[in-house]
């Protein structure tokens, strides 16, 4: 006695009242419009050279995991080896998952952000000549919002592949210890036929000085530094 009640044609007719069918097309047009306009001004922002301001954001509407101090930052940086530079050196595209998030964090602070900062490996950034990037927008004193984080995670063993490059005496107690393995695996019968400590003690300065040498060459003709003084360097040879 009682026909089905079809959504889709009930659906039909609530949209109807609410709007005409002429002006579906007009308002779905218009929203997509500006909301491709409002990505064009975001990817802009991300990759132009951006003025050095600050971004007033809602302290209430924060989340705390998202906010790290210079500091923090810096530390991490040294430790893997990472560039925490302005956006706009980063290579390639930014993925349409960043761009939404900064979509998402401008409408819920209601501010356009600007001066965005990028954490990521040299390879990954545009460097002038002299694996897992993290977005960021400074907040003022020091202190930054990371935004979104994309791509692979960074190899497991980076940290302790990059550890002699952290400083000078890092560095010196790697060649140390490679200049004792070097020596200790030597065929130490080819230079004697009963080789002593005095032997090995001579082998290993010899080692020492070669492979300090090789270091210190390869450094120079490279312009490598050290993690501390290029973890905010925007030149490749640094």
């Amino acid at each position: 006695m009682f026909s089905r009640t079809n959504i889709e044609i009930q659906l039909l007719k609530f949209r109807s009242k609410r709007i005409g069918e002429q002006e579906i097309m007009g308002e779905v047009q218009r929203i997509f419009s500006e909301n491709e306009k409002k990505r064009e001004e975001i990817v802009l922002s991300l990759t132009e050279k951006p003025n050095e301001i600050e971004n007033h954001l809602n302290f209430d509407l924060l989340e705390t995991e998202h906010i790290f101090h210079i500091e923090d930052i810096k530390k991490l940086c040294i430790t893997y080896r990472l560039r925490f530079l302005d956006s706009h050196y980063f290579k390639g595209d930014f993925p349409e998952e960043a761009i939404s998030e900064i979509r998402i964090l401008e409408k819920k602070h209601q501010i356009a952000l600007r001066n965005f900062k990028i954490i990521a490996p040299a390879k990954l950034l545009k460097l002038e000549n002299a694996d897992d990037p993290l977005l960021f927008t400074p907040m003022g004193n020091d202190y930054f919002y990371l935004i979104h984080k994309w791509g692979n995670d960074l190899h497991p063993f980076r940290k302790l592949q990059m550890w002699p490059y952290k400083s000078f005496d890092n560095l010196v107690f790697t060649v140390f210890v490679l200049s004792i393995f070097l020596t200790a695996i030597a065929p130490m019968q080819w230079f004697s036929e009963n080789p002593g400590i005095a032997e090995y003690l001579f082998l290993g300065i010899f080692i020492f000085k070669a492979v300090a040498g090789f270091v210190l060459f390869y450094g120079f003709s490279k312009g490598k530094n050290f993690n501390g003084a290029i973890w905010n360097s925007k030149y490749y040879n640094a």
